[in-house]
């Protein structure tokens, strides 16, 4: 359970290597940088570095080309791959400008297609004109005006009596009909403004000079070529996508990379003609970063152990084995822990593994959550599934325990009673006397990780320096005597029939549990707080009075919380009897299609539920005893790479 080293840098150096620097650190891909401010006490004499980028134009213009050419953004790898500012910006330029053209043609064409398309489509509504409309169109003292108007206004032309117009109507539609109005020259104006109130479209045949139905023969024969010329523009698009895709994106790693190195820029601070970085690396990478650093020309770098920086809240790394490492999901949902405080995956691995399998204990529903997880990590990469795996084994260990496979109790008899010789299963969980046993056994599972959680919290406390909570808190070393006492007494007393309270032993539980009142004060003492005492003892042992009832009720509801333990396995015993129930009630063919439904909603319902409450368990009654999860995330300037 631990937090990888890590190194606090500090880089100084002339203004004329600042950019070197930058890009060495950016291209290590370890290094977190950090606010100058944050490590040196006086900056008056400082400014923060520009923050404008000169690599963020050239990414615009290649973001826009990728999406021009509808290629997804994805970070490949760019090995012996160094452009440098120029060829960027040249590159950048002439891709732009190729995919623009290529576009542009495409768009040209695409218009032209349906102008086409559309001048077919309203020719077609006036056919029954077997004129020509260029002849109509140069009649002298009469006007003609092709469109369509709005059906529902036809009605209202029987308004304009008094102006000369004439509107015949060629072919009527859902929403319009298409025709056209003739009116003397001399009326024209007034006529327009009419039809143009009451929303009447012109329409293009007004520009053609043969007749409608030759304009139509004219335009089909026109399509072929212009879909022709369309297909052609899109072929030169994927063509060119086949040929410069990888090449596009290479750029684009790369010029988003150099981009990112920005945020570098963004923390550091400047001094006259120099420059300050700080910021943090992980210990194995440390030693060959700094070698590289040392090479740029008047770059100076001191490093030092992040443990004597804590004050700066140096990130966390967290490292742990296969097995554990799924877990830093739930661990990280709760908080990075602090780089002086301990990593808990490891021990939430290990409870929640045994836990979830003791309340979820079927060999069969076990089993089907293992398949689940392993499909959802497979499949989807979905990081819970990596947790569900260990968690349905574990429920399958537990399923063997109890005998249970898909709810039939006795489905495992042949092993114990035929193989090993045994006259029943280890555990009947209906069995009154096993009822009560399962529940003191849950509650003596959520002593003893209790227990565990005020360990760990001394071993922290210890580790942060902090004696006095390690010595006085609620879950120190006095509240460990005070809860670890009660419990040892209860379970004396309980299951092996023997008193420890003796008057010594109540007296040593009467001591601790003064201590925990007193901590407040005996800590800041012990710690070396000058100002330990408080300023009003009467206030503050009335305040502490209410405050040691809230201690003792957590203490017995942390432990009764694992009740829940034992619920779950005798839940998940009636649930099933419920099932079998209405099976048989069902009876005949349907007997087993009840099983199958009934065991699926089962192991989905208490999979979540369990899930669940063992999380809350977790969090609520260990975590908040020995983890605080304020520290913050090891987060390098770092390219994540998505294709290979």
């Amino acid at each position: 359970m631990s937090v990888e080293n890590i190194k606090a840098f500090n880089i100084i150096g002339l203004e004329q290597s600042f950019d070197k620097v930058v890009m060495e650190l950016g291209k290590s891909g370890v290094f977190q940088p950090d606010e100058v401010s944050n490590f040196y006490s006086d900056t008056r004499d400082f400014i923060h570095a520009p923050a404008s980028n000169k690599y963020s134009e050239s990414l615009s213009k290649i973001s826009g080309v990728m999406s021009s050419l509808k290629i997804d953004a994805e970070y490949i790898k760019t090995s012996n791959f160094a452009p440098d500012y120029d060829e960027i910006v040249s590159y950048t330029d002439k891709v732009s400008q190729e995919v623009d053209d290529l576009i542009a043609a495409k768009v040209n064409a695409k218009k032209e297609l349906n102008e086409c398309k559309r001048a077919i489509e309203e020719t077609s509504h006036f056919l029954a004109i077997d004129y020509n409309i260029k002849d109509i169109q140069k009649m002298k003292y009469i006007k003609a005006v092709f469109g369509r108007l709005p059906k529902s206004n036809i009605s209202k032309l029987g308004k304009f009596k008094k102006e000369t117009f004439e509107f015949i109507s060629c072919v009527e539609e859902d929403k319009y009909i298409w025709g056209v109005y003739f009116t003397p020259t001399v009326s024209a104006d007034r006529v327009d403004t009419i039809f143009s109130r009451l929303y009447f479209e012109k329409s293009i045949l007004g520009d053609i000079d043969t007749t409608p139905s030759e304009k139509i023969k004219e335009l089909n024969a026109q399509i072929g070529d212009l879909e022709k010329n369309l297909d052609n523009a899109r072929k030169d698009i994927a063509s060119y996508v086949d040929k410069n895709k990888k090449e596009i994106l290479k750029y684009f790693t790369k010029i988003s990379e150099y981009n990112l190195y920005g945020t570098i820029k963004s923390h550091a601070m400047l001094r006259k003609n120099s420059f300050c970085i700080t910021g943090w690396v992980p210990e194995k990478q440390a030693k060959s970063l700094k070698a590289k650093l040392k090479k740029i020309e008047s770059v100076e770098v001191s490093v030092t152990n992040a443990k004597d920086e804590v004050a700066l809240s140096p990130p966390s790394k967290l490292k742990n084995i296969f097995f554990t490492r799924p877990f830093q999901y739930y661990t990280e949902m709760y908080g990075v822990p602090k780089y002086n405080e301990i990593d808990p995956t490891n021990f939430i691995a290990i409870t929640y593994v045994l836990l979830f399998g003791i309340m979820f204990g079927d060999v069969g529903h076990g089993f089907c959550l293992a398949i689940a997880g392993l499909l959802m990590w497979y499949l989807k990469k979905m990081e819970i599934g990596k947790i569900l795996i260990p968690c349905g084994l574990s429920g399958m260990v537990f399923g063997t325990l109890f005998g249970d496979v898909f709810g039939f109790e006795h489905a495992m008899d042949w092993l114990y009673c035929g193989i090993l010789g045994m006259e029943e299963k280890p555990v009947e969980v209906m069995n009154s006397a096993t009822i009560n046993n399962i529940i003191y056994i849950a509650v003596g599972i959520g002593m003893a990780l209790l227990c565990i959680a005020m360990l760990l919290n001394i071993y922290t406390s210890i580790r942060q320096k902090n004696l006095g909570k390690a010595l006085f808190d609620t879950s120190g070393l006095c509240g460990l005597l005070f809860y670890g006492l009660i419990c040892a007494g209860l379970i004396g007393m309980l299951i092996f029939g023997v008193n420890l309270f003796s008057l010594p032993y109540i007296i040593i539980i009467a001591l601790s549990f003064i201590l925990i009142f007193f901590r407040e004060p005996l800590t800041e003492l012990v710690n070396g707080e000058k100002n330990w005492m408080p300023e009003k003892w009467g206030d503050f042992i009335l305040q502490n009075l209410f405050e040691s009832i809230e201690v003792l009720l957590s203490y017995v509801t942390n432990t009764l919380s694992f009740l829940r333990v034992g619920a779950f396995v005798l839940v998940h015993t009636g649930m099933m009897s419920v099932v079998f129930t209405l099976a048989e009630t069902v009876g005949g063919a349907g007997y087993y299609p009840v099983i199958i439904f009934g065991n699926a909603l089962v192991c989905v319902l208490e999979a979540l539920l369990v899930a669940i409450q063992v999380l809350r368990l977790e969090f609520y009654e260990m975590f908040s005893r020995f983890y605080s999860g304020e520290g913050r995330a090891y987060e390098p300037v770092k390219l994540k790479l998505t294709h290979n």
